[in-house]
Order: structure tokens, then sequence, then C-alpha cells
């Protein structure tokens, strides 16, 4: 890093706030700690901000209306945020990424995952944020640069494709275990599109969901391709003792896809139709 990174930890436990504050420093970050969503609010903008570290429960509002104010200004708008929240909170959880959180940890957490996972995000978010540098393909700046361009059209189409269960895979396997799932989803779909003749724009919206963008026909065409090759690759991402034992604790990847076409528009800007996909993503039987 050319310099050192600024974090803001909100965390209304005293001791959890405290410990996060002393270990990070010693890693050699710049931290502000906040104990309320209003004090974090303030320091995010009173301070050059590179990641916020945010509980979800909080004694006056709750972190996804933080999250909610955090974007709505252009100061803040595009810090990374973490959600840490409860173990059983899968649901808030999976609130937090669909409105666009970069990651999520749960309680209690191990301290090496957490710094490893915001060393990833600022590595990402400071080498070049147009480009995923887990899967090497656009991320949302691009993806969403590209669906401006095709909203005053009729004739496209979006595909959203990525697996269902990855959180639960990953606090089974560990993240570096999802990730690798993740990269080879991109991989596999990258191949997808080049014997296709390299017709769709394809990015990674995030936490392993991706977008094919083309011809609302060409669409159509290679979504039973993408999922019949996702679905026959999923026994790959287990450990292979897993996969024979078959224990009765396996957490379970499915094939979850959405689509849309621009014949079911309009969209007000291309925000709502990352919103749409992820809203109505399903798994397939």
């Amino acid at each position: 890093m050319s310099r050192a990174a600024t974090m803001l930890i909100v965390e209304d436990e005293p001791e959890t706030a405290s410990l996060l504050e002393t270990y990070f420093r010693a890693q050699g970050y710049h931290v502000f700690t906040a104990a309320s969503g209003e004090e974090a609010l303030s320091m995010a903008q009173a301070h050059p901000i590179d990641l916020i570290v945010l509980d979800i429960r909080l004694p006056d509002i709750d972190g996804f209306e933080v999250f909610r104010q955090l974007r709505a200004h252009r100061r803040t708008r595009e810090i990374p945020v973490i959600f840490l929240t409860e173990r059983r909170e899968r649901e808030s959880r999976l609130t937090g990424l669909e409105m666009g959180a970069h990651d999520y940890i749960p309680k209690p957490f191990s301290l090496q995952e957490l710094r490893a996972r915001v060393q990833n995000i600022l590595r990402r978010s400071r080498a070049e944020p147009a480009i995923d540098s887990l899967t090497g393909l656009p991320g949302r700046p691009l993806i969403l640069d590209y669906l401006r361009e095709q909203l005053g059209r009729s004739d496209w189409g979006a595909l959203l494709i990525g697996l269902h269960g990855l959180e639960a895979f990953g606090e089974r396997y560990g993240f570096v275990a999802r990730d690798d799932a993740i990269r080879a989803v991109g991989l596999l779909l990258s191949g997808i599109n080049h014997e296709n003749g390299d017709a769709f724009f394809l990015g990674h919206v995030g936490e392993g969901w991706f977008i094919l963008i083309g011809s609302r026909h060409q669409v159509s065409a290679v979504a039973p391709q993408a999922i019949a090759r996702l679905k026959s690759a999923l026994p790959y991402f287990y450990p292979l003792q897993d996969m024979e034992e078959k224990p009765a604790d396996l957490p379970l990847l499915e094939v979850a896809t959405a689509k849309v076409e621009g014949t079911e528009g309009p969209f007000p800007d291309p925000e709502a139709v990352i919103r749409h996909l992820l809203k109505e993503r399903a798994p397939l039987p």
C-alpha cells in the first residue's frame, strides 16, 4: 500500500470495538471507532475513510440504514463496507450483499480471516476498481456503464447467474474455498462466452454473481448452456471425501439465475436492472 489505510469500525460492544481497534492499529492501519450509526455517519463525512467494518445491530439506527445513508452521499458512496452479523442472521447477510456491501463476516469471527478480507477488498478498490481482482472480469462500475448504454434500446437481455448457498459453503470450508469456487464459475462462463465468439459482455457483480449481457435472443439461447455447464461442475467444488460420504450437514450449492430483457423496462438507471435481477434470482430445480 502507498499509504496506511484508514478504517472505521462501527461496533457498540466496547470489548469488541477495542479488540478490533487494537488489532488493526498493530497491523499498521489508521482506525476510527463509532458506537452508533449516527456517530459513524458523522465520522465518514469528516474523515477520508478507506473501508468500514459495520455491525448490523446498533443502538440507534441499524447497519442497513447506515449503509443506505452512506450510499446517498457522493463523499461516502464508494467506501467499501464489510457487515458484521450474528451467525444465525443469514437472511440479513443476503440483504446486505444485495444492497451492494462488499462482504460480510459472521460473529464470532476470526481476526485473521477478517484481516484477509479487509486486505483483499482494499487491494481491489485501490488497484483497479473497475476490474474485479478475484475473477479478472469487469466489476460493478464497468457493468453499470455497459448497462447504461443498453437502456435506450429494447433488444438487449441480461442473465444473472451464480451459486445459491455460497454463504453456507464458505462457513463450512472457509473463505479461500469460497473464493476458489467464485473464480471457477467466472472461468467457466468466460469459456462459454469464448465458444460463442465473445458475443456477450461478461462481468462479476460481486459475491459470486455474474452477468451476461447481449441481444435478448443471444441471452435466451446461451442461458441453458451456461446453466447445464455450471450444474455439472458443482460436485467439483467440494472436497472429494465429502462428495463420497455426503454428510448430513453438507452445505448445498445450487445454480441460481434471473433474466431480464429490455422490453420489460423502462428502467430508470442501470442500478435498477441489477436490483431487479438480484431480487428475482432463484435456485433451479
